[in-house]
């Protein structure tokens, strides 16, 4: 059986507002998404066995098979499109876990996207988009990609135009943050500042980079940032070594900085490095840019 081979890439949150808590415990949110070049890597192959098999290597601790969002993503195609076969998958984590940029969602993603191909189901990314819901808010952008708003509780979204080249600087610190335990300590109704969205999408469509990045903002960052100062630290070492702005991603603790110029970004990714390993930190760094197809 021929192997299929995908790149599943993360996201950050450009601009991340919360509007208010819903009556099914989902917030309702205003999000500028965005895809980066930084990705797990995917094998599928089809298999005669009927079973879903799903082996993992990069990482140890992704919790157990069947509530790995991999696997409830195949479970899903199968069980929807009536999928007779099996499929094997060979997942290689590279993206930081639970790290605020949707690494599960993504890897979700690519199942239905390759599952799609192999089975030869014919259909659309839009009602690939809509079954995904049922995975999780991410699940629908992470089959879309690309500069979006997304809005309800993530999953209405509307294509934007490529934000301007940059490089990016991100750093996940060895935290593990729960998405839950965040959205759960928010409280919507006393957020005093709320990130310009609106403006944001203006100065995409204007393809001005420093109008998008003075817009940044993460009301997420009230949450994890009180709790964790290291959140704030690293934001700051970026600013200073030349970034137009820094920000956390989704509900953290991943930062990320915006430079214009690579070298920028190199060297502040090196002064990142020794910086937290003075402070015995192994922290994940990387140098990526924006991701458009």
């Amino acid at each position: 059986m021929e192997i299929m081979k995908y790149k599943a890439r993360a996201k950050i949150n450009l601009g991340l507002d919360v509007r208010k808590r819903l009556s099914n415990g989902y917030h309702e949110v205003k999000m500028v998404m965005q895809t980066v070049d930084i990705y797990d890597e995917l094998e599928f192959k089809q298999s005669k066995n009927p079973d879903i098999i799903l082996s993992v290597a990069g990482y140890d601790e992704l919790g157990g098979i069947s509530n790995n969002l991999i696997f409830k993503a195949a479970k899903l195609m199968k069980e929807y499109f009536g999928i007779k076969g099996g499929i094997e998958i060979h997942l290689r984590k590279n993206i930081p876990v639970a790290a605020g940029m949707a690494g599960g969602s993504t890897d979700a993603a690519a199942t239905m996207l390759a599952m799609n191909e192999i089975f030869v189901l014919g259909q659309s990314k839009e009602k690939l988009m809509e079954l995904a819901v049922r995975l999780g808010a991410d699940v629908p952008y992470c089959i879309m990609g690309g500069t979006a708003l997304a809005e309800g509780i993530g999953e209405k979204l509307t294509a934007l135009p490529n934000p301007p080249k940059a490089t990016l600087l991100v750093v996940k610190p060895p935290l593990m943050v729960s998405t839950k335990w965040v959205y759960d300590a928010l409280d919507a109704g006393v957020i005093e500042s709320h990130p310009d969205i609106d403006g944001m999408v203006e100065a995409l469509k204007n393809n001005d980079l420093n109008g998008i990045t003075s817009r940044m903002g993460n009301v997420l960052e009230n949450v994890t940032e009180r709790k964790y100062g290291i959140i704030s630290e690293i934001k700051n070492i970026m600013i200073d070594k030349g970034a137009l702005n820094a920000l956390m991603s989704g509900s953290g603790p991943s930062v990320f900085g915006v430079y214009e110029r690579e070298q920028d970004a190199r060297a502040a990714a090196e002064y990142m490095k020794a910086a937290l390993k003075e402070k015995k930190m192994r922290a994940q760094i990387f140098v990526t840019e924006f991701y458009n197809k």
